[in-house]
């Protein structure tokens, strides 16, 4: 169990989190809810590491290699599909990940040749390529049609690891099947 207990963070004079405290499960699926602006991937940032909080403790935090799909797909323009699934793994199992999300016969394009639900795909098959110990996944299912978003989640699933994701979409939630909700703001 991860505990957030009394958490503080501002930036500048604005409060993202004031006196937040909230226990999310190590284990299984974890969807993170609020409105745009009230902190999520704010958390994600606290909970990766990559910002530190004003006030309060963060802890039972177990994973070492987190692998992450942010809001934006932060693809190498110069890169193929396949060498931007292969960045921090390799292209064995870049094109595996690739292949499960339907990419198989897009892999040598750029990303200026995919459209924007592809892209969304290769972003994620970065990420399970990776093979991290833990999923953080911001708003992996935008642009993605019902099919491609139930690909993505099976393959998702198949990574047998603890998943944390922030979706605004009940449809991209629930393709999870079983999963802990916790509000933010």
């Amino acid at each position: 169990m991860i505990s957030i207990r009394n958490l503080k963070l501002s930036y500048e004079e604005k409060a993202v989190f004031d006196d937040f405290s909230a226990d999310l499960p190590a284990s299984g699926v974890t969807v993170l809810r609020g409105v745009s602006g009230a902190g999520k991937t704010t958390l994600f940032r606290l909970l990766l590491g990559l910002e530190k909080p004003g006030a309060g403790a963060i802890t039972g935090v177990s994973f070492q290699k987190p692998a992450v799909v942010f809001q934006e797909d932060r693809l190498l323009p110069w890169a193929s599909a396949l060498e931007n699934a292969a960045l921090g793994s390799d292209e064995k199992r870049a094109a595996k990940a690739l292949e499960k999300l339907g990419l198989e016969e897009s892999m040598a394009l750029l990303p200026r040749e995919l459209s924007g639900g592809m892209r969304r795909r290769v972003a994620i098959a970065r990420a399970l390529a990776y093979e991290g110990d833990t999923l953080f996944l911001d708003e992996p299912f935008t642009g993605l049609d019902e099919r491609n978003k139930k690909k993505a989640v099976e393959a998702i699933r198949e990574a047998g690891v603890p998943v944390f994701v922030i979706t605004h979409e009940d449809s991209g939630a629930d393709l999870f099947g079983e999963y802990r909700t916790v509000e933010i703001g």
